[in-house]
């Protein structure tokens, strides 16, 4: 990243700086109960596919709110979406502290859900309106923010599981109601976004270019619940395996591994990716090298060596695809960035809800490996969306970058050259 870009990007307002807080917190709740989801299942006597449906109730109530989100934001301001949903979560996830039964908390985990799609969603038309590097800068930030909150989840929720399985939900609820506060303080009211109708997240999927990066995206998002509900499981299992004792605090400790890698990689490597390949091919290369990661995992989950460093691996291959999928969805049609961002966001977070329900008949067809074989095609789904598709998309977007265009401009010269 040059010293320019790095220089945009810290010089920003406060605002800016509180919603990018207040996003990284937002996404601690979503990396949490990885953690602990052994814990849960034995102190509430839930089963493995039930600790899952934690992130079933709280990924399929954010897909379906997100969708309206825009509406909303347009009628009460983005500033005041944002507080919103911030209180909802501190809110919930207190409740969701005090629960007695996995039924409770899964519910109360919808609720959560709800407060995180209205903060979510205008938290990214928020960083990108008051950014004062243009929305690349923007986006980078708020992705940024999103692996940090990622990375600390699993942190928060290892460590604090240490205590109780109770205490990283309410451990949450305070760090929202600092975040709600930091906005409340620093972001000024900002201009109201325009007009929408309620259903205008749902009809912006009419655009082609939109839906193949959301569908994309989908596929995405897929993978990325299968580490986070999923692989504390196989650690899990993989560590008794090999005769080493496993705590919520150790699992918290890979999935920082995770999430680290996953905030590093998507803030360094998508820019200098589409510039020397172009958005497409960036896109592709990172997708395949993932679908290799989850080969490896999927043969090898008997090994807790390879299933963490596999895990920590595709941390970074899920950061960098997130940026590019991000900015390639924002900038594929002349939507307003609000309405764009609603559309896509609900899309993308529906391929996390439907894993746990897909990881059941996964084990069931293909053993322990099933749900890493089911994010491979995962993956490879995507692939094949954007290789078939890609023509919708705009001609920017469609551009060889440099060393693809240096690369085949040698081509043709060879080609052409008389005597070849």
């Amino acid at each position: 990243m040059s010293s320019a870009t790095t220089g945009r990007l810290i010089h920003q307002p406060a605002s800016v700086w509180a919603i990018t807080f207040a996003t990284a917190v937002s996404f601690v709740g979503i990396g949490l109960v990885s953690p602990i989801l052994p814990t849960i299942a034995e102190s509430l006597d839930a089963t493995a596919l039930e600790s899952m449906l934690l992130f079933t109730s709280y990924l399929f109530v954010t897909a379906c709110t997100m969708f309206f989100a825009a509406a909303i934001s347009a009628r009460i301001g983005i500033r005041t979406t944002l507080v919103t949903g911030l209180i909802i979560i501190v809110v919930f996830a207190s409740m969701a502290g005090l629960s007695d039964t996995i039924g409770q908390v899964i519910g109360l985990r919808a609720g959560w859900g709800f407060g995180n799609a209205l903060f979510v969603t205008m938290a990214l038309a928020g960083i990108v309106g008051a950014s004062s590097g243009g929305s690349a800068s923007a986006i980078i930030l708020y992705e940024a923010a999103v692996g940090f909150g990622m990375a600390l989840g699993p942190l928060v929720g290892g460590t604090l599981g240490t205590i109780s399985w109770r205490a990283p939900f309410l451990g949450t609820a305070v760090l929202m109601t600092i975040a709600a506060t930091t906005v409340i303080v620093f972001v000024k009211p900002l201009p109201k976004t325009s007009a929408a109708p309620v259903t205008a997240g749902l009809r912006a999927l009419s655009k082609k270019p939109l839906l193949l990066w959301s569908t994309a995206s989908f596929m995405g998002n897929f993978t990325i619940v299968c580490l986070l509900a999923y692989a504390p499981h196989a650690v899990a299992t993989a560590a008794q395996a090999s005769g080493v004792g496993h705590s919520s605090l150790m699992l918290g400790a890979v999935f920082f591994g995770w999430g680290t890698a996953l905030a590093i990689f998507s803030l360094t490597l998508p820019a200098p990716m589409i510039k020397y390949l172009g958005m497409v091919p960036a896109i592709l290369v990172t997708l395949t090298v993932m679908a290799v990661g989850f080969v490896v995992i999927a043969l090898n989950t008997h090994s807790l060596t390879v299933v963490i460093i596999g895990i920590i691996f595709l941390g970074g291959t899920q950061g960098a695809a997130n940026t590019i999928f991000t900015e390639g969805a924002l900038n594929a049609t002349d939507l307003p960035r609000h309405i764009s961002s609603s559309a896509f966001s609900a899309f993308r977070f529906f391929g996390g809800a439907i894993f746990p329900l897909v990881s059941a008949p996964c084990i069931a067809l293909w053993g322990a490996p099933g749900p890493f074989w089911a994010s491979l095609i995962a993956a490879l789904l995507a692939v094949a969306a954007l290789s078939v598709g890609y023509r919708v998309l705009p001609l920017a977007q469609r551009r060889p970058g440099a060393l693809l265009a240096k690369m085949t401009a040698r081509r043709r010269h060879w080609v052409d050259t008389p005597g070849r």
